[in-house]
């Protein structure tokens, strides 16, 4: 005679219910198993374009974004954060408060307050930002605008010394063409 147990298998795996903050929703006393995807999404991000997910088009929103999939056209995040994934490929312009580069990126990148380069980034375009890092290993290829919001003044000696010895005539931005941080 069938029995229901038999029909189970013996490698599914059981629903367990956790709760967040140390306690069960059933019953209060059986351990808590937590469930980890093994995604490296950011902390911080409202929405995830997983590593299947192919968009084409414009991308708009305010909130903070994960990329890890692929994406060609354009992204605006008026006020979020874009992260590009270590799978992600991104052909678009993007414009964003802060962008992290872990994966590709094809286009330029304007981080009002940011763009970081992880060592598994790679950028071909052109970036504009008030701070820049770069990792070893990372990759980019175009030039670097870096904006810093304060206009130099002209009476000031030591800031035009300053500017001089980083390649500035008196205005606000510094360029720097191509290069590799591996290099």
């Amino acid at each position: 005679m069938w029995k229901k147990e038999d029909g189970k298998s013996q490698n599914a795996a059981e629903a367990v219910p956790t709760a967040v903050g140390g306690s069960s929703a059933i019953g209060g006393s059986s351990p808590v198993r937590e469930i980890s995807t093994g995604l490296p999404v950011s902390a911080r991000a409202a929405a995830c374009i997983s590593q299947g997910i192919r968009i084409k088009g414009e991308v708009t929103g305010s909130e903070d974004l994960f990329v890890d999939g692929h994406v060609e056209g354009k992204v605006n995040l008026s006020n979020g954060s874009l992260t590009v994934g270590p799978n992600g490929e991104v052909k678009a312009d993007i414009v964003a408060r802060e962008v992290i580069v872990r994966g590709r990126v094809d286009g330029k990148i304007i981080g009002r307050e940011k763009i970081q380069l992880w060592s598994t980034g790679n950028v071909a375009g052109d970036l504009q930002t008030e701070r820049l890092t770069i990792e070893d290993g990372a990759v980019l290829r175009g030039r670097v605008e870096i904006e810093t919001g304060k206009p130099v003044d002209k009476h000031d000696k030591h800031a035009e010394a300053r500017g001089a010895a980083a390649g500035v005539s008196k205005g606000s931005s510094v360029s720097i063409t191509s290069g590799s941080a591996a290099n």
